[in-house]
Order: C-alpha cells, then sequence, then structure tokens
C-alpha cells in the first residue's frame, strides 16, 4: 500500500518482522481506498494441525473503537518476546494454536469512523435477523448516512467475510476454540458476551459458558468482568457472531466446541474521569490520556491467559457429563434468562 498509512498498521508491520519464522501471516484481504489499498493480516502462532484447540482474537470491527486493535497489538508485542525465552509458552504453542487478526477495518481505524469506507457497520452487516431489534440502533438499511447502516441486503462487506473466512478455517476445524472480538464504548464496565445478540434465545453451549464463568470466578474472585449473554442488554440485527455460529451449528457434527465472546470495554468509566473528552473524536470510545491507555493494555492480559490455559485444560468446564450440563444450564438460565 503506498501513500496511506496509521499508526496501529505500522506497529502491527512492526510486530510481524519481530514475530519471525514463528508466525504464520497472510493478508486475508485488500480494501481499497483512495486509491490505494489497506491490507487485513491474519497471524498464526503454534500448532498447524487442524484439530487442535485455537483461541483467536478480533480487532479495530469498529475502526472508532481502536483501543480493541492496540490491546490485541500490545499483547502480541509481548508474546513476541516470550517467544524468545519462555519455554512452557513454546509448550503451549506445540499443543494450539493462536490466531490473530487485528485490524479488520482498516480503513474505519484509518479514518476514526465507526463503519467501513462503505459507510457499513460491520457488526450489523450479517444476514441474521432479529424481531425485536430497535428500529435504528438494531441496524437499519436506510441509508449510509446514518449510524448503524447494514449494507446492501445481497452480499456483505469484504472485511466481514474476511473475518468469516478466518473463523471457517482455523476454529470450525478445531475440536476446541474460542474467539474473543474487542469493542468499547457501553456503560462503566468491562463486559464478556456471548451469543445470541439478536434474539432472547440461550445457545448450545450454555452450561460450558456457566461452567467457564464459574471456573474464573473461582480463580480470580475480583476480575472485573460482568459476563452475560448480549441479548440482555439490547438486541440487534446482523451480528457477525450470531450469523458464524448458527453456521457453525449447521456442521457441526456435536463433538466440537465453539465458543464466541465479545469482550466490551466500559469506556464511559474513562469519560467519567475526563468528561471534556467526549468533545474529541475518540474520546467516547478510546483512552486519550497515556497512562489510561497503558492500563487498559495490563487490564485484559490476564483473561486472555486463562482462556488459553482453559483451552489446553478443558476437562474442568468443557467436558460436563450429562448430570452436570443439566444442571449447569438450570443455573445459566436462572441466573441470565429468568
Amino acid at each position: 500500500m503506498t501513500g496511506l498509512r496509521f499508526p496501529e498498521l505500522d506497529q502491527l508491520e512492526r510486530i510481524i518482522e519481530q514475530l519471525g519464522d514463528h508466525a504464520r501471516v497472510e493478508i486475508v484481504e485488500r480494501i481499497p481506498y483512495k486509491n490505494a489499498e489497506f491490507p487485513i493480516y491474519c497471524i498464526a502462532l503454534g500448532s498447524r494441525q487442524d484439530d487442535v484447540p485455537v483461541q483467536a482474537f478480533f480487532g479495530g470491527v469498529h475502526g472508532l473503537e481502536k483501543i480493541g486493535s492496540e490491546v490485541i497489538l500490545s499483547y502480541l508485542q509481548s508474546i513476541s518476546r516470550l517467544l524468545d525465552w519462555d519455554e512452557e509458552f513454546l509448550a503451549r504453542l506445540d499443543q494450539s494454536r493462536l490466531v490473530f487478526v487485528p485490524i479488520v477495518n482498516p480503513v474505519g481505524v484509518y479514518a476514526g469512523t465507526r463503519c467501513n469506507g462503505n459507510g457499513v457497520d460491520l457488526m450489523r452487516n450479517s444476514p441474521v435477523e432479529s424481531r425485536d431489534a430497535a428500529r435504528l440502533y438494531g441496524g437499519q438499511r436506510l441509508s449510509s448516512r446514518l449510524p448503524w447502516y447494514r449494507g446492501h441486503h445481497a452480499r456483505m462487506e469484504k472485511e466481514a467475510l474476511a473475518l468469516c473466512r478466518v473463523v471457517e478455517r482455523h476454529l470450525f476445524n478445531s475440536s476446541l476454540s474460542i474467539a474473543l472480538d474487542l469493542h468499547s464504548g457501553f456503560g462503566i464496565r468491562d463486559r464478556l458476551w456471548f451469543p445470541y445478540a439478536s434474539r432472547k434465545t440461550p445457545f448450545a453451549f450454555l452450561a460450558e459458558t456457566l461452567a467457564l464463568k464459574e471456573l474464573f470466578d473461582r480463580c480470580y474472585p475480583y476480575h472485573v468482568y460482568k459476563i452475560e449473554p448480549t441479548s440482555v442488554e439490547y438486541l440487534i440485527n446482523g451480528d457477525l457472531w450470531d450469523y458464524l455460529f448458527d453456521r457453525f451449528q449447521q456442521i457441526n457434527t456435536g463433538d466440537r466446541l465453539f465458543l464466541p465472546l465479545t469482550l466490551e470495554m466500559g469506556s464511559w468509566l474513562w469519560l467519567r474521569k475526563s468528561p471534556l473528552h467526549l468533545f474529541s473524536r475518540h474520546g467516547l470510545f478510546h483512552p486519550l490520556l497515556p497512562h489510561r491507555q497503558q492500563r487498559i493494555f495490563r487490564r485484559h492480559f490476564l483473561l486472555f491467559d486463562f482462556l488459553h490455559r482453559c483451552l489446553l485444560f478443558p476437562r474442568a468446564w468443557a467436558s460436563l457429563d450429562p448430570h452436570q450440563k443439566t444442571r449447569h444450564e438450570q443455573k445459566a438460565m436462572e441466573l441470565w434468562y429468568e
């Protein structure tokens, strides 16, 4: 790409150089913009086997919420240093795979917009329909001049399709996989959301999700996350993770587990401390002060490491017998749906 650059892309390409032979790097799509092209990079570390556990990270789906991309880049930077000496981490990678798409929407990150270059909100862009979604906020097809535009009903955007290809290639073939999509801007508390966003329907791995939550609560009782279905907070059309999970269900033979999670960082807390940042383009969705930004980078690494270890040692949460599964489903219904 010539002519157009932005700091997050420069940082990503520097990290790719540092990773060297440890990483398998692919440009999964090129997005044209203003007589240039932005690449969408996918970085894979670890085992090449299809059926190993996979943990995947996605950021920058909404370009204005670029803190998601920056957290992933910071984590990748740490990993590039661990690979030089940490034998325990290298042993983990022999048995698993980590996948990163830090900048799903490069035009949005470059331009500081929620949407992509076509004015489309990628997280409203799938064909999934919700009967109860809010008329505007839940996704609309009236005009790209209005927020939350879903795009043309007959096609998905290149960026959304690129994300789907990465998930289908790396996660759908795995026996056990977790996707973590990083966003910001909802409330003052960090939330971990799981399907569905389009309907108030318990999804297939509700029991395992509750078991994972209880394990996290036991190990880290003072963690900062509120764990819940997305539908507790809002209902939308076109959610990419609903779409991908439904596709997974269609091809799943019953012995694979795919858990898509959304980390919604509560950026309103940053605003409460510095209300004048509301008048900045990124102020509502991004910590503008350097010390807050660094705190956010540190804040989530424990979660990333916990999820990686849970994939490698799933017995405590992903291998429930029928009695345990029924009991956890009942508890989850009481906790999240009643």
